[in-house]
C-alpha cells in the first residue's frame, strides 16, 4: 500500500469518517496528485472559476471568504486532510473564494478520480459522502455560532472545534497545534471585531485556559473551554471522539502523582 503523503493524509481524514478496509484505502494508491504549495493569504480559486480538480489539503489551512476586502468573512476553515471543494464534482463553479490561511501544502486531484473510486467501492462513495456531510454540519453549526451564542462562545467553540478536527488526523497532540490564522482572521470567522477577539483572547490567556505564542496555540484547560462553548462534536460525524475526554498538559500535571500526597448522488 503506498505510503506517500499524500495518500496518508487523505486515508486518515477519510478513515475517521467511514469504516474502511484495506482494498478500499488501496483504491487511493493510485491517486494522481499534483502537489502545490501556497504563501499565506494566496488564493486557489476566486468565486466564479470552474476547475477540473479537487484540493485536497496536507500541510497547513485554507479558508473559504466571502465579500471583499481585507477583513471579509471567513465561512470555514479547512485543515489537513479536508477537501474543501469536493462539492465541486457537482458544481464546478466556485461560489466563494478559497484561500491559504498561512502557508500551505495541497494536492491537486481531479475530479476523475473521485467519480472512479466511488463508483468501484460502495464504502468509498459512502466515506466520500460523510466527508460532504460533515462540511455540511460544520456549515450549520457555524450559522448557530454567528446567530445564537455570545462572543466568548464563539471563539472557543471554533477552537475546540479545529482542535477536534486536528486530532481526528493524528495532529493536535496536547491541545497545541500550529494557529490556522491572526487575531484579524479569528475575528472574521466569528463576526466580530478584530479588538473584540484579542480582549477575548487576553481574557482567556488570563484564566489560564489558553496560551497563543507567536504561531502556537496551546489549549491549557480544555474542560474550561468545552463549559464557555457548549461544543459537543456530534456534528462533526466523527466515528471516535475519544480525544475529547484527553488531558490537557495543565490537567495532566495536576492528575500526575505528587510525592507525599455518500449519499453524495456521485455520477
Amino acid at each position: 500500500m503506498q505510503s506517500g503523503f499524500a495518500f496518508s493524509q487523505f486515508a486518515k481524514r477519510l478513515t475517521s469518517l467511514a469504516d474502511l478496509t484495506d482494498s478500499d484505502l488501496q483504491l487511493l494508491a493510485e491517486m494522481p496528485a499534483a502537489i502545490h504549495h501556497f504563501a499565506p493569504r494566496e488564493i486557489l480559486l476566486r468565486k466564479g472559476d470552474r476547475a477540473e480538480h479537487c484540493c485536497v489539503l496536507l500541510q497547513g489551512y485554507l479558508c473559504w471568504r466571502n465579500g471583499s476586502g481585507r477583513d471579509r468573512q471567513i465561512t470555514a476553515i479547512h485543515v489537513p486532510g479536508d477537501v474543501p471543494d469536493l462539492h465541486a464534482m457537482l458544481m464546478p463553479c466556485a461560489d466563494a473564494t478559497l484561500t491559504a490561511l498561512g502557508p500551505a501544502v495541497v494536492a491537486l486531484v481531479p475530479h476523475a478520480f473521485f467519480h472512479r473510486i466511488a463508483g468501484q467501492s460502495r464504502k468509498m462513495a459512502h466515506a466520500l459522502s460523510m466527508l460532504s456531510l460533515a462540511d455540511i454540519g460544520v456549515l450549520r453549526n457555524w450559522v448557530v455560532n454567528l446567530g445564537t451564542r455570545n462572543a466568548m462562545m464563539r471563539v472557543t467553540h471554533l477552537l475546540c472545534e479545529i482542535v477536534t478536527r486536528l486530532q481526528a488526523v493524528g495532529q493536535a497532540g496536547n491541545h497545541q497545534f500550529p494557529s490556522p490564522f491572526t487575531q484579524s482572521d479569528l475575528a472574521a470567522a466569528c463576526g466580530i471585531s478584530a479588538v473584540h477577539a484579542n480582549r477575548i483572547i487576553q481574557d482567556l490567556r488570563r484564566a489560564g485556559s489558553l496560551q497563543w505564542r507567536s504561531k502556537t496555540i496551546t489549549i491549557t484547560d480544555w474542560n474550561a473551554l468545552l463549559r464557555l462553548s457548549g461544543f459537543t462534536p456530534g456534528y462533526l460525524q466523527l466515528r471516535s471522539t475519544e480525544t475529547m475526554g484527553a488531558a490537557s498538559p495543565r490537567e495532566a500535571a495536576a492528575q500526575r502523582p505528587r510525592f507525599g500526597d455518500f449519499s453524495l448522488a456521485l455520477p
